[in-house]
């Protein structure tokens, strides 16, 4: 049976658009899961220092709002980078976080980060998956009564997109369980590409990147990643914006997000009925939030959409953002509609396996019932 996903678009006759946020998150049922006095997590992506594309604290309001009515007790929460970004660890993420507009005055909900202090407070969860038989998920979103996923949907250089799937797995993974599903990547430094920035350098977790000079190389210093030292997070890959440093894969390319959609059924285990999503297809940039900065988007705002089903919903947003003709001025600019946007931005990619593995993992069908406009 096709799963139910509700869309409602930007345009205005009445009201605002966080009335039809609240509207479309209504309608999927948000009311159906919270009881009074349930502890309810938000799930949020508070957004790197530096980037503006990440969901627009207002929005979040709102929804704190509608979880007080149904009288709940909300608290927005994320867990921390394994990269050493401005979220790394609670200090830096809830400052990070208060500079981006989630401060409790403008949002009205206290901020509580999901792993602790340091990454290391986790709940191991078992699961049957094909790559895991437990999964760490942070500790302070698993013990909530329920939660509301609200996610930036958008591109991303390793699994191709990121949406609900992502923002649960790989968002609620503590920073162990960070790198157990990035240990398939082993990245390397494609020279000609590489200004010697020391961006990749700055972010690398492992230290496991030096600057050197290459062979010939009259432009100064060049990235060097030390493989008997990487870890294989990514992470470097995200930071570059140059394209400089590219994927190499121990095992199949789609284990990253086979290993994600694992992630994300351990998050929602003991949460049957308690779980809803919201997906904001807006500023629909070419990278991850995970960035210090953003790019122009791909595609014109599409919409909001809400389901209980984040499989279906996902697939849905990637199904509008691909109907759509490429935004000029964009890294894709000219490509028409109905072509493949996220193969396109990221052509090493494949996006479907996070979706085909956690419909198998019986997160959510790919099947799904677009409703509204």
């Amino acid at each position: 049976m096709a799963s139910k996903v509700y869309f409602t678009n930007l345009r205005i006759n009445s009201g605002s658009l966080l009335d039809k946020a609240e509207k479309v998150l209504g309608r999927a049922g948000i009311s159906e899961i919270i009881a009074p006095r349930d502890l309810v997590a938000i799930k949020i992506h508070f957004g790197e220092s530096g980037n503006l594309a990440y969901i627009k604290p207002p929005y979040v309001r709102r929804v704190v709002e509608m979880i007080r009515q149904l009288e709940g007790r909300p608290f927005l929460t994320d867990a921390n980078t394994l990269y050493v970004g401005t979220r790394a660890d609670s200090v830096d993420h809830l400052e990070t976080a208060i500079r981006n507009g989630f401060d409790y005055a403008v949002v009205g909900a206290p901020l509580i980060i999901a792993d602790g202090l340091n990454g290391k407070d986790y709940v191991k969860v078992k699961i049957n998956g094909d790559h895991f038989q437990e999964v760490n998920i942070a500790s302070n979103a698993y013990h909530a009564d329920a939660m509301v996923v609200m996610s930036h949907f958008k591109c991303h250089e390793l699994t191709g997109f990121g949406g609900a799937i992502k923002n649960l797995g790989m968002g609620l993974g503590s920073r162990s369980g960070k790198q157990q599903m990035h240990s398939d990547v082993l990245p390397s430094v494609y020279d000609k590409k590489c200004t010697g920035c020391t961006k990749c350098n700055e972010w690398c977790p492992a230290e496991a990147i030096v600057m050197e000079d290459w062979a010939g190389n009259k432009a100064g210093r060049k990235a060097v990643i030390m493989a008997e030292k990487c870890w294989g997070c990514g992470e470097c890959i995200v930071s570059c914006k140059f394209g400089a440093i590219r994927p190499n894969w121990k095992t199949r390319p789609e284990a990253l997000q086979e290993k994600m959609a694992e992630y994300a059924l351990g998050a929602v285990q003991n949460k049957a009925g308690k779980v809803i999503y919201i997906n904001f297809v807006t500023d629909i940039s070419p990278d991850c939030d995970c960035n210090s900065h953003n790019d122009f988007p791909i595609v014109q705002d599409v919409g909001i959409l809400a389901s209980t089903d984040p499989v279906a919903l996902d697939k849905a947003c990637v199904d509008l953002v691909n109907s759509m003709p490429a935004m000029p001025g964009s890294v894709i600019e000219g490509l028409e509609a109905g072509a493949d946007k996220f193969r396109t931005v990221h052509p090493d990619i494949d996006w479907e396996p996070q979706l085909h593995h956690a419909a198998k993992m019986g997160l959510g069908s790919m099947e799904y019932e677009l409703i509204g406009k």
